[in-house]
């Protein structure tokens, strides 16, 4: 008779449960083992220029609507040339079937750029910067939130990820409508609360805190962990260590700390496999608009950070197949992908820390 063997979540497939999503993700860390044949990433554009008057996100730039943009020194938030969503899109009508149904979407686009330089990343940034970015998140987010009952800040960093235009730059969506992501996390947070009596998320980062296995970074407002639930191969989640639902509710203490730790972590992005790290990332709060005379409580502010790379600076993480098809796989634990940012230095490998000397 064979002796039983004992599990090990790095060497045995197994599916672990996301709350916030309500779902499930395939684990099979044992797959990267296999040989990679697959695509292989061109490197990030090397040597970009500080300022160039043909891109449409510099300053003084003209841009593809006509507008020209001003000599901004910090950062500067304009209106999408090309808006996925506008204000005054009219009524789709009644549907004549309950197959084929349609809403109204409105809403604004606008852009944000961090810097006016167009060869530095928000981790090269200084931490003053990266703070004004954070002021400017938080204002947009109380305007734009006065009004639209979802706010969507995010930034698609790279070619990798559909971004074009190397300007350090993110977006923000603001809709008449919770998206689907919104809804279920609306669902899951609120169902959470009523049944266990605390916010899911303040809980899980106590949680993380204490157990330590899948914490990156941590200070005295926030933490970063990969997920236990994560899909993407070292995604991870920052979380406020106070109940806060939303990003214009930090204090003062709280945004420094959030510089500091999202320089932190996105020097230990670049660090890892010594490139110039491409995700796509964006904050969760609770509703606003109508939802702002709600309670929200069950909410905890939060942002997403979703990296492809997987083996090197070339090789990705593609969702397709299984993942498109059946349900999400990854191809190392959290508590790998963990262990190998924690381990990573936190200055940055082109600067060595000479930001902050700025």
């Amino acid at each position: 008779m064979e002796p039983e063997v004992s599990f090990q979540p790095s060497e045995h497939q197994h599916n672990r449960y996301n709350p916030l999503r309500d779902e499930w993700v395939l684990v099979s860390a044992h797959r990267m083992n296999r040989p990679w044949k697959g695509q292989v990433e061109k490197p990030p554009q090397e040597n970009i220029p500080r300022h160039d008057p043909k891109n449409p996100l510099c300053p003084g730039a003209r841009r593809a609507g006509g507008e020209v943009n001003p000599d901004y020194e910090g950062t500067f938030v304009f209106e999408n040339d090309f808006p996925a969503l506008q204000p005054d899109a009219p009524e789709p009508g009644p549907a004549d079937h309950p197959l084929l149904q349609a809403t109204s979407a409105r809403g604004v686009c606008q852009v944000m750029c961090f810097h006016p330089w167009s060869d530095i990343t928000l981790p090269l940034m200084t931490n003053q910067e990266v703070r004004a970015v954070i002021d400017k998140w938080a204002e947009i987010s109380s305007d734009l939130g006065a009004t639209y009952p979802w706010v969507q800040i995010f930034e698609n960093k790279g070619e990798t990820m559909g971004c074009s235009n190397p300007h350090p730059h993110c977006q923000v969506w603001a809709s008449s409508f919770l998206p689907n992501e919104a809804q279920t996390e609306e669902r899951t947070q609120r169902e959470y609360l009523r049944t266990h009596g605390t916010p899911m998320l303040l809980e899980y980062g106590r949680l993380e805190e204490e157990r330590k296995e899948r914490l990156v970074l941590k200070n005295d407002h926030w933490l970063v962990v990969v997920p236990y639930w994560a899909v993407w191969p070292f995604q991870t989640l920052l979380l406020p260590r106070r109940h806060v639902t939303r990003l214009q509710d930090l204090s003062d203490e709280e945004r420094d700390s959030l510089a500091s730790i999202m320089k932190r972590l996105l020097c230990k992005y670049d660090n890892l496999f010594e490139v110039s790290f491409p995700y796509s990332m964006g904050w969760h709060g609770a509703p606003t608009g109508r939802h702002l005379k709600e309670d929200c409580s069950h909410w905890q502010l939060h942002a997403h950070y979703y990296p492809p790379l997987l083996r090197s600076a070339s090789v990705r993480k593609f969702m397709v197949g299984y993942e498109m098809l059946a349900q999400a796989q990854r191809d190392l634990t959290a508590e790998q992908a963990a262990e190998r940012l924690r381990n990573l230095p936190e200055e940055h490998y082109k600067t060595g820390g000479a930001a902050e000397d700025r």
